[in-house]
């Protein structure tokens, strides 16, 4: 069986998400993130890597669910 993302039903977001996503938008964290870890990621070894941005809201949501592991958080 086959379904196309775009043919999925969308749910409304948690407001404090969509609230969270506007705060870190409006003050630039992604860009934050990547010039903050630039150092630590190399330009081409094996399969591309999270951004810094995607990565450290992950752990945000994890730390605000109670998500104790990255495991737990993928």
């Amino acid at each position: 069986m086959w379904i196309a993302k775009q043919e999925l039903p969308a749910s409304a977001a948690h407001p404090f998400y969509t609230r969270l996503n506007e705060l870190l938008e409006a003050e630039k964290f992604d860009e934050f993130a990547e010039a903050a870890c630039k150092q630590f990621y190399a330009k081409k070894m094996g399969r591309p890597s999270l951004t810094p941005g995607i990565y450290f809201r992950a752990l945000l949501v994890g730390y605000f669910e109670g998500i104790d592991s990255e495991r737990g958080i993928a």
